[in-house]
């Protein structure tokens, strides 16, 4: 039985028993601006913490943005969905005040940043109604050069001091990005507060798969062709996950006969489109459009390595992560997130970010060389196995709520 000093409603923790067996369960809101069917990293890891939670036993609920063609409310895997109106809502920046009443009675509220002004609505509600708050921190606002930059470096101010400082505990879901991101100094000031959880993946799922023939049957693809895949949003969201870059390389020498899938959908598809055209490659590209995260594993099973391009140092790689559980090496852009999470020159190849020639000699060598391959694939499957299986985070999240709420097991 859990002993607590501090709980918001500790009559429900009496009456929840936990599935697991290890004490009563835990009423727990997640709060996320983007969750599925739009596909984003953050909302597929909000999906995910809820669905391992309700496992575990606890009553979970996550509030998001309302989302053309999908239900204000639904239940999905043992966890309850409420898809709320935005009073106001840019790109994925929705006003959502309902929050305030909507997250009143819970036992704890994780909050996924950023999530520009619900993150402020959130830690308000947790304040007013005296309930724990967790973060993740998922990623930095990338700066474009535009005077969106302005607000973004308010937002950062905002969240910093109003969000941040103020959880009981700070999630970042990696040593390097805590190390480097935006909010490094919140980080360094608050150790002991903060925690790091890495993004997962289901290894059930995501996994060595047979039938590599039919899939590339379907995309008008080569049997033995050499595919490179690409995972990415192609809205303005993502523009920095380097789409362009990838495009360069496969138009140089190097990967002259390789052919590409890109798996992703968003406004910028048509502009990318063209830019394939304008360099020659539109025979050997296909757009295949918005994929569910359920029918993703397939598109890296068909493809001989995935690439991971990034403009900027990703917080994690979670494209990375879920291409190696399917068997299939990675090159993806340097940086202090995904170095944290792998190991250059044994799960996967790192290089310089926005440089073609560097990305098509990387691609190249591993297109080129299938024992390196087979060893990159092998061995980094066992490592995502290892660190990274959706069931592992769960049981490490579920302690984290735990020390948060000042209970013991």
């Amino acid at each position: 039985m859990l002993q607590t000093d501090r709980l918001s409603q500790p009559s429900t923790l009496e009456t929840r028993p936990n599935a697991a067996g290890r004490g009563p369960g835990l009423k727990i809101a997640q709060v996320t601006a983007t969750f599925p069917p739009y596909q984003a990293g953050t909302g597929n890891v909000c999906f995910y913490n809820a669905r391992e939670l309700a496992r575990r036993g606890h009553q979970v609920e996550v509030f998001t943005a309302a989302l053309a063609a999908a239900p204000a409310t639904e239940e999905l895997e043992g966890f309850k969905v409420h898809r709320l109106k935005p009073l106001l809502r840019v790109g994925n920046a929705p006003l959502l005040p309902q929050l305030l009443t909507e997250l009143r009675g819970f036992d704890l509220i994780h909050l996924h940043y950023p999530f520009i002004s619900g993150s402020e609505v959130t830690a308000l509600a947790a304040l007013l109604h005296c309930i724990p708050l967790v973060v993740t921190y998922h990623n930095d606002l990338i700066y474009s050069g535009t005077l969106r930059d302005g607000f973004f470096r308010l937002e950062n101010w905002l969240g910093r001091h109003s969000v941040l400082y103020r959880a009981k505990r700070l999630l970042f879901v990696s040593q390097g990005h805590a190390r480097t991101s935006n909010q490094s100094q919140v980080y360094f000031k608050r150790q002991s507060e903060c925690r790091i959880l890495p993004n997962g993946v289901d290894t059930r799922q995501f996994s060595p798969m047979a039938g590599r023939a039919e899939w590339r049957e379907k995309l008008g693809l080569p049997l033995e062709g050499q595919v490179i895949c690409f995972v990415g949003g192609l809205d303005p969201a993502h523009h920095y996950k380097g789409l362009s870059v990838l495009l360069a390389a496969l138009g140089r020498e190097e990967l002259q006969t390789a052919f590409l899938v890109v798996v992703g959908d968003g406004s910028l598809k048509e502009q990318y489109r063209q830019e394939a055209r304008r360099l020659g490659l539109a025979e050997r590209v296909r757009f295949c459009g918005k994929v569910a995260n359920q029918d993703l594993a397939p598109y890296y099973g068909l493809s001989d390595v995935t690439a991971m391009p990034s403009l900027v140092a990703e917080s994690f790689g979670l494209v990375a992560v879920e291409s190696l559980a399917c068997g299939i090496p990675v090159v993806a852009s340097d940086g202090p997130g995904v170095r944290s999470i792998l190991e250059a020159g044994r799960d996967l190849l790192l290089v310089e970010p926005g440089k073609p020639v560097e990305l098509a000699k990387a691609l190249a060598t591993l297109l080129n060389d299938k024992p390196l391959r087979q060893a990159l694939a092998r061995q980094g499957r066992q490592k995502v196995q290892d660190y990274y299986d959706w069931g592992t985070i769960g049981g490490q999240l579920e302690q984290i709520y735990f020390e948060a709420l000042g209970v013991s097991a």
